[in-house]
């Protein structure tokens, strides 16, 4: 049988000899065979990505990583790559598509968080995040349109549930990840007849990206309900390999209502995530932490 890709994008019929074996996903709907496809993988030697990169390459896929850092027990090729640097990504991307003969599949995994209060003024952390979380999946993205279109492929960001309800005192994260969600409206809008795009909403899975935000005091344990990291790979795969693209998925149920209540009664969200930030302030949450001085002070102080 062929092993040649099938195509991704939204409302595409396969191309002659593609494999079109379907697979079950957790609801029994029918899911694209992932043999032979052509996928690129950012941030390949995180949490996420390894476990993404595991499972593709097991399912069949022939997939290729780009991370700062790679690693020699990583479970595919990972090619070194900084994606702040607008020289280096179209470099490192080409390569990438030298190896693969192409691109069906672009998995834009990579991203980092922090602490950054609102009231805050930006600096460097800010611009870390902003560059990496949103300029860096820009560049990648960039770079990948080509391939993508000439193969009627597929992207899919994973964002956060943060892009449509912003927690307290990550402000550059939630808008980073915000901002990501209207780039790819607008790649949707652009490419929409050739690529399907997705955007992925996981909640927080326990992982190395909240250990600066613990490590300042300003951990929002309480704030957040945690989910399993097989749970987000789920997702992500579905994204990948749904006939059709979906625009936007939620990892869980409770991430859907929230999705939907974040969407359509934002301020009753608001009202929520407000009161448990008072209750944690109150009860000494962020004692000694000096970027939530503000937080605290102003709850103290209110009758």
């Amino acid at each position: 049988m062929s092993t040649t890709p099938t195509p991704l994008a939204a409302g595409r019929t396969a191309r002659p000899g593609a494999p079109v074996t379907a697979l079950r996903n957790l609801t029994g709907g029918a899911l694209r065979d992932p043999r032979g496809l052509r996928v690129l993988v950012t941030g390949a030697s995180g949490t996420f990505g390894r476990a993404l990169c595991a499972r593709l390459s097991a399912q069949g896929a022939h997939v290729i990583g780009l991370d700062l850092a790679p690693r020699d027990d990583d479970p595919v090729e990972v090619l070194a790559c900084d994606i702040t640097d607008d020289d280096g990504v179209p470099a490192a991307v080409a390569t990438a598509l030298e190896k693969l003969g192409g691109l069906d599949l672009l998995v834009n995994n990579a991203g980092i968080g922090g602490p950054a209060p609102a009231e805050r003024a930006p600096g460097a952390e800010v611009r870390r995040q902003l560059d990496i979380n949103l300029l860096g999946t820009w560049r990648v993205t960039a770079a990948c349109v080509d391939a993508l279109v000439a193969s009627r492929g597929r992207v899919v960001m994973l964002s956060s549930r943060m892009a449509v309800m912003q927690l307290p005192l990550a402000a550059a994260y939630g808008a980073s990840k915000r901002a990501l969600v209207a780039y790819a409206d607008a790649l949707r809008l652009e490419l929409g007849t050739h690529v399907g795009v997705t955007c992925v909403y996981p909640s927080a899975v326990r992982s190395p990206i909240h250990d600066s935000t613990a490590a300042a005091g300003l951990s929002l344990e309480g704030m957040s309900s945690y989910e399993t990291l097989d749970g987000v790979v789920d997702t992500v795969l579905r994204a990948a390999l749904s006939p059709r693209a979906r625009r936007d998925m939620p990892t869980t149920r409770r991430g859907a209502v929230e999705f939907f209540l974040a969407r359509h009664l934002p301020r009753l969200t608001d009202r929520v995530i407000a009161r448990t930030l008072a209750t944690r302030a109150r009860g000494g949450a962020f004692q000694g932490a000096e970027l939530a001085a503000g937080v605290v002070a102003r709850h103290k102080a209110a009758p």
